[in-house]
């Protein structure tokens, strides 16, 4: 069980899904896609650089995807739901709520700085929000509601919040390890996430 979630992270933050018949085209796109956005965000995206990346004509990505818009979409998309994959994984290896969320910020947004110093893709996309299509807005906002969720039930079920206080504490988490994510990557230091994380243990946020 632990060897499957390890990989499971090990590919969510390479931007690859686990594939056991092999990547397909649609596929091999999407992956690329996914590191392109991680790093560059959504005007990172062009079609034509990708299809180069990837070994494959134009009009072959443009079959799978008929804009950038759905290519987007799909990529955020997918992000959330691997994202919400890995929690589910994550929450049935330990078993403790309270493990849970001390791991959350290592098994989650740490990974991404981990891979050459990538941003969350949903975050990243956030941040050109007045850019973005509708269909891809729906999708980043996806990602959020995800992790809030989640970390809102862990925090009832480690009897540190009560459900109604469980959301908004939740989304304070989430906006304070998502920040931290943000400073470390803007000066290349993963130990300044961990520093911010210690801090966010050391006021009561996040438990010790």
């Amino acid at each position: 069980m632990l060897g499957a979630i390890i990989a499971l992270v090990n590919s969510f933050y390479r931007g690859e899904r686990m594939n056991p018949s092999g990547e397909n085209a649609k596929e091999k796109i999407l992956s690329a896609a996914t590191k392109i956005a991680q790093a560059h965000g959504y005007g990172g995206l062009n079609l034509r650089n990708l299809a180069g990346d990837v070994g494959i004509k134009a009009a072959s990505l443009y079959y799978h995807f008929p804009s950038k818009a759905d290519l987007a979409a799909a990529v955020a998309r997918r992000y959330w739901e691997d994202a919400a994959a890995l929690l589910q994984a994550l929450k049935e290896e330990s078993r403790d709520p309270l493990e849970c969320l001390r791991k959350y910020p290592v098994e989650t947004f740490r990974k991404s700085l981990e891979t050459d110093n990538r941003m969350c893709l949903a975050s990243f996309m956030t941040a050109e929000y007045d850019d973005l299509p509708e269909i891809v807005k729906k999708e980043v906002q996806t990602f959020a509601d995800v992790n809030v969720e989640w970390l809102s039930k862990a925090l009832q079920a480690a009897k540190i919040a009560t459900p109604r206080d469980s959301k908004r504490r939740a989304r304070a988490i989430f906006a304070a390890i998502v920040g931290a994510q943000l400073m470390a990557r803007g000066r290349s230091d993963i130990a300044l996430f961990d520093a911010l994380i210690d801090a966010y243990r050391a006021s009561g946020l996040l438990p010790a």
